[in-house]
Order: structure tokens, then sequence, then C-alpha cells
């Protein structure tokens, strides 16, 4: 593993820091900073002539920030000589616009695979893609890592019978992540029916599938951005008369007012991962923060290996 150096962006440090120790490796030493005038600066401080490089940046927010200082880092590798250069986003921005949805509106997603590729990345570790096709965006090898083994184990050590068991997926889009976490944790799904109003609103009107009453319902997402959907569908099952509701998602976006809509949910326990930081304004007593370093750091070994990463989740 002498050939292999991970350095790390400023958008989440704390997380590359856990990633070397589970791998007993010292955190790259690079410079980054910015230019009285705004413009972003980056110097490796140390050889990677040869090396085998993996940049850890999440393109959370600030989203345009934190995706020029990746691109800059990459371009800083390459030009250094690194034999391979691969970028680590737990979190990959501008996810969301991977379609055209109406006319004249760009297609973002595939602009940011196009502009990392451009930039040198020769592969792309992520984790937990709003669309799994994004995967077919970039010109370069993507493993895409899933979180919910992490969010599964969580619940698993709460303890809960099965029987008292439902998962509900919020929306109709999200009933195969909720049917593979029904699987592991041995228990019946429900699906929230979600009707989008506007471009912002959404309106939960029934329940589907296996009865909620009495139960402990958890309820799966990619994301947390905004929690109006998420949130209203906790409404939607605590009226139908659930015992408690616990929700699970893999990226903490948190945008405009999250916070306050988890605080006001009936929702008893929130577990998201650290592939976003989350700030002192951004946290709540409700909020369990579990971390997929581990899981980061096992698939960087393995593709440092040239071994099989799909096993981890064998």
């Amino acid at each position: 593993m002498n050939d292999l150096k991970i350095f790390s962006g400023r958008a989440n440090p704390d997380l590359t820091a856990r990633i070397c120790g589970y791998l007993g490796l010292a955190l790259g030493d690079i410079a980054i900073g910015n230019f009285p005038d705004g413009e972003i600066s980056c110097k490796i401080d140390e050889d990677v002539r040869g090396r085998d490089v993996y940049l850890v940046q999440p393109t959370c927010p600030p989203v345009n920030e934190n995706l020029m200082e990746l691109l800059i880092m990459i371009e800083s590798c390459k030009r250094a000589s690194a034999e391979r250069v691969t970028a680590v986003l737990p979190y990959y921005g501008y996810a969301r616009q991977d379609r055209k949805d109406a006319g004249r509106v760009p297609i973002t997603a595939k602009l940011v695979a196009n502009l990392i590729t451009r930039a040198g990345a020769d592969r792309v570790l992520t984790m937990d893609l709003h669309a799994a096709q994004i995967q077919g965006f970039f010109d370069v090898p993507v493993d895409h890592l899933y979180a919910a083994p992490v969010l599964n184990e969580y619940f698993l050590r709460m303890g809960f019978e099965p029987d008292d068991l439902i998962v509900v997926s919020p929306d109709e889009g999200s009933i195969k992540r909720a049917s593979g976490h029904a699987k592991r944790l041995q228990c019946r799904i429900a699906i929230v029916d979600k009707r989008r109003t506007s471009a912002t609103d959404t309106r939960q009107e029934n329940i589907i599938g296996a009865s909620v009453e009495n139960k402990i319902c958890l309820m799966f997402d990619d994301m947390i951005s905004t929690a109006g959907s998420i949130c209203g569908a906790a409404r939607a099952v605590s009226a139908a008369g659930a015992r408690e509701i616990h929700i699970a998602a893999t990226h903490g976006v948190l945008a405009g007012s999250a916070i306050q809509r988890l605080d006001e949910a009936p929702i008893r326990s929130v577990a998201l991962t650290d592939t976003i930081p989350l700030g002192a304004p951004r946290t709540l007593a409700k909020i369990k923060v579990l971390s997929v370093a581990p899981l980061l750091g096992e698939a960087i070994k393995r593709i440092h290996r040239n071994e099989s990463v799909s096993r981890l989740f064998d």
C-alpha cells in the first residue's frame, strides 16, 4: 500500500481522516486556500509521481466551490505525474438534474461528469447516486457503493422484532430501495402515495400495502434535502396509526427549513451517514450520524489491489 496516497479537499476532511484511520495510512499533505479574489489555490506538498492517488471531496454545499476545488485537485495530481487519480465523491452534487423533464433545461449531472473526466480523473468512487444510470454519464470506470448495509446494521442493533416492523417507501420511486431494506430486515413493506402539486410542493394521500397501525415504521431515502417529502410521508404514516417512525438516509443535505421540519415532524429518530458533514446549526437530538468510512476505505483498498468491489455487498 506504499504507493497509495489519499488527499482531502475542504468539503469533508473528517471523513477522509476516518478513511485513512481505517486503512492505517497517513493523510496526504496538500495545501488548499483562496487567493484574495476568491480563486482557489492548490499545492500538493509530497511526491505523487507514479502513485495511485485518491481525492476525497463530496460536492455538497457550497456545491460550486467544492466542485471547482475537486477539479483543481485532479489537475494538480495529473500535472504532478500521478499514475492514476480516483475522484472519491461520497456525495455527487447536481445528481437530481439527470434528464430533460422540460424544454430548454440542462442535464447537469452529465455536464459535471464531463468536467470531472476532462480534468483528468481516471475513475470515480461514489455512493448512493440519486439515479443509478448516472454511472453511464462518465467515460471512465465508476464504482457505485451503497450505504444500505450501514443503515440496516444500525436498525438491527436496535433490537426490533421483525413482526413489529414495517419498511415504508416514502413514494413510488423508492419502492425498490424499500424492498431491499425489508428483505434484509425480514419485515413487510408499505408505500406512501405521493402526488406532486408543484415543483416544490407534494401531497401524501394514501398508504398502500401492509397496515402500519401500531407498528414501528422505518423510512429510507437516498437523501434528505428540504425534508418536505419525508416529513409529509411521516405525518401520513403517523395519521394511519404508526407507533414509532424512524427515518434513514445516506446524504443529509438538510437545506432550507429541513432542520425545523424534522424537529416538528412525528419522527422518533433520524439516521444519516457522514458523506456530508453536519455543522452545529444543522443538528438535532434525534439525528444519529453513522460513518461510511470503513465502507469507503475497504473499497479504496480493493480498487488499489485490483480486487472485486461488488463482493462488499455479497
